[in-house]
């Protein structure tokens, strides 16, 4: 049984229409990487999976628990961490912790424990006994990450996650979310650093307009933008007419060769890495001297912008 399912899910707004027919399934013990530029749904979709909202129409299933007929089980065994870390800045990392375990109803001992295990898996024992507002923004991250799941939840919502962290921070958080995975947590995260999804999702849906526009693993995505292309650039521009001439004999589609006189440079669709080797081969013969020649693939960038009309706001607010 899929860990989540919507089918058909509808929710407006007075005259916004911010889920249209939004239909998802996630796979227990996989992350659904759910991105989509502003004001596209993702967070409105979040608050729906989560119990916060209610749809106008359609199905919602987490962890086979009917969302709309049955919330209160559902909250049980889902895990929550917003875009804003929820927590107290007053209280001491552990302090946070243990008031979320007995949140959750266990005894006081238990959530010493809780917390305590908890500390040293996310790297916060050092700054256990210290007050929230003098950790760092990644600190802060991994304290909230913690608190969401000390109920060991089936199911965890992520709502951009890394925003704002640095990049080492955000790689040990990316790390931790694996870890719970490997454990056997289903994770649904909205970002908008396309590197996050590469990295944590198994499953990408693109969502604009409140639907689901496509979908697929980040690999399938990418391959449906286009395939891969050859970029060439020469140490002498005398020699830039040749060069063209014989890459001309291994592309795939004329029509979308593209030469920068200025730059020096060519680029063209190709079929593969047999392409590279045989131009280089080529120019190799012709005496054509290279400054770079690379085999190049699309990002999800560029599946972004061709299914949404423009490149990711990265970092931006829902």
């Amino acid at each position: 049984m899929p860990a989540i399912v919507t089918e058909g899910v509808v929710k407006t707004f007075g005259k916004v229409r911010a889920l249209d027919g939004l239909d998802l399934e996630v796979d227990e013990g996989t992350v659904l990487g759910l991105l989509g530029p502003n004001g596209a749904g993702k967070t409105t979709a979040l608050r729906v999976l989560t119990t916060l909202l209610k749809p106008d129409s359609g199905r919602v299933s987490v962890a086979g628990i009917d969302a709309l007929a049955r919330p209160d089980e559902v909250r049980r065994v889902i895990g929550v961490s917003g875009q804003h870390a929820a927590i107290d800045e007053y209280l001491t990392g552990r302090e946070n912790l243990v008031m979320f375990a007995e949140l959750y109803q266990l005894p006081r001992h238990k959530a010493r424990a809780r917390a305590d295990e908890l500390l040293e898996q996310f790297a916060l024992e050092e700054a256990a006994d210290r007050p929230v507002r003098g950790y760092s923004g990644g600190m802060r991250r991994r304290l909230d990450l913690a608190g969401a799941i000390v109920s060991r939840p089936k199911v965890l919502f992520l709502d951009e996650p890394t925003t704002g962290l640095d990049p080492r921070s955000r790689n040990d958080l990316w790390s931790v979310i694996d870890d719970l995975v490997h454990l056997g947590t289903t994770v649904l995260l909205t970002t908008q650093y396309l590197e996050e999804a590469d990295e944590l999702a198994h499953q990408i849906v693109v969502v604009d307009h409140g639907k689901a526009i496509e979908r697929g693993t980040s690999d399938q995505l990418k391959a449906r933008v286009g395939g891969e292309s050859l970029r060439v650039v020469l140490a002498q521009l005398n020699q830039l007419d040749a060069a063209v001439a014989i890459l001309r004999r291994i592309t795939t589609d004329p029509s979308n060769f593209v030469v920068d006189a200025r730059l020096r440079s060519i680029n063209l669709p190709v079929g593969g890495i047999d392409a590279l080797t045989e131009a280089v081969s080529r120019f190799r013969a012709a005496d054509i001297e290279l400054l770079d020649i690379a085999l190049q693939r699309p990002s999800l960038d560029d599946v972004f912008l061709a299914l949404t009309g423009h490149t990711a706001d990265h970092g931006a607010a829902q």
